[in-house]
């Protein structure tokens, strides 16, 4: 009886110890990172017990296009404050990919954003001036 006790309080102990080692990797090594632009349509702070930040971008490829959405979580305070002052600005999210995280009390999605940085419009070209004609063309007037 003893011995069985034994082997089943083992094998709980290793059963817990792979779940925690499974967290742990899951967490920590990313599968793909990258960088998304667009603006913040909602973001929010979620969860029961495990409270995360959840929100949605919206990535506009040209005017009059149909936006695509792009849904992430934000685990660090520093960062949703940050997205929270940039509301209404185009913003880059910098983000990690993390498949196979066993719950959703870690966050919602596989898109954990890390960074935010607004982002700068390209300034618009300056005018080109106007050509001046070239000494001796035909046709050119002075």
């Amino acid at each position: 009886m003893k011995t069985l006790i034994r082997s089943v309080l083992i094998l709980l102990v290793v059963l817990v110890l792979l779940a925690v080692a499974w967290v742990w990797l899951a967490l920590s090594w990313s599968y793909s990172e990258g960088e998304r632009a667009g603006y913040v349509q909602k973001f929010s702070s979620k969860g029961w017990i495990c409270k995360t930040w959840e929100g949605e971008i919206a990535m506009v490829t040209m005017p009059g296009a149909i936006p695509e959405k792009f849904e992430f979580t934000v685990r660090e305070e520093s960062v949703a404050q940050q997205i929270n002052a940039l509301a209404g600005k185009r913003v880059v999210l910098h983000y990690r990919q993390h498949k196979f995280v066993p719950t959703s009390c870690f966050g919602e999605t596989e898109y954990f954003v890390v960074g935010v940085r607004e982002m700068q419009d390209a300034p618009a070209p300056a005018p080109l001036a106007p050509a001046l004609p070239l000494p001796g063309v035909p046709g050119a007037s002075r």
